[in-house]
């Protein structure tokens, strides 16, 4: 288990990420958005493309969040499971198999805007189950999975090599993971002690490379909107592995 204090249970943050995984283009940019800004939309969404395409029968999304990514990975999976640390963000992604979700936009100081999550059309939603779990200790009994996908998950462990030392046994024999990390690492996540020594990459590539094959790394960015005003724009080095 973490050390550290959870810090994703603050409304403020379950609105955030609600307003990331499922707002739409008008409710998150601003009218005078540059093109960059319009591209790093949908990130939870793009990241579960990277996988090959074809039906499975399990998925696995570690550090769900409030579950988009889940839910879309669902469409080619006889079995999804989200997890991810936070109750609030896994509370929410389980309501929202129910119907859509309220929540408030931050605009500025006392200025909010009620949205409403929604899980897109179509998708199987009773293929997919979450819950809470921290991603250093899983549970032994998750079994195997065809799929793993952990997006923007690693640089925000205490000690992420627990995680990536679990990997062989999470994913079967041909099965693909997707990692995706913005390579933020911060002492207040991960003490520096913990950090790669070189580049993330190349530590992945340390950790991982006896039981799985790289078949691609690229750039993904994504677009957190905080207010009107403010917005964080990140780039995710997103790596495809396969294992051995």
């Amino acid at each position: 288990m973490s050390t550290n204090p959870n810090p994703y249970e603050s409304a403020r943050l379950l609105a955030e990420y609600l307003l990331f995984h499922y707002g739409t283009a008008a409710e998150i940019l601003p009218e005078t958005a540059p093109a960059g800004m319009r591209e790093a939309l949908d990130f939870a969404v793009r990241t579960t493309k990277h996988f090959s395409p074809g039906a499975v029968e399990r998925t696995l999304d570690v550090g769900c969040a409030v579950g988009r990514s889940t839910y879309e990975l669902s469409r080619d999976s006889a079995e999804t499971l989200g997890i991810d640390y936070s109750h609030n963000f896994i509370q929410a992604a389980a309501d929202l198999a129910k119907g859509p979700l309220n929540y408030e936009r931050l605009d500025e100081a006392n200025l909010r805007t009620v949205l409403e999550a929604r899980v897109p059309q179509g998708l199987p939603v009773g293929r997919v189950s979450f819950e809470t779990g921290d991603a250093m200790s899983l549970r032994a009994d998750l079994g195997a999975f065809d799929r793993v996908h952990a997006a923007n998950l690693i640089c925000r462990l205490f000690l992420p090599a627990m995680f990536l030392k679990r990997l062989p046994q999470l994913v079967r024999p041909g099965g693909e993971l997707v990692l995706a990390t913005p390579c933020t690492w911060l002492g207040e996540f991960t003490p520096p002690e913990n950090w790669p020594v070189g580049s993330t990459l190349d530590w992945l590539g340390e950790e991982l490379g006896r039981d799985f094959e790289l078949l691609k790394a690229v750039d993904e960015p994504f677009l957190i909107r905080e207010t009107a005003r403010k917005f964080q724009w990140t780039s995710s080095l997103v790596s495809v592995w396969r294992r051995k």
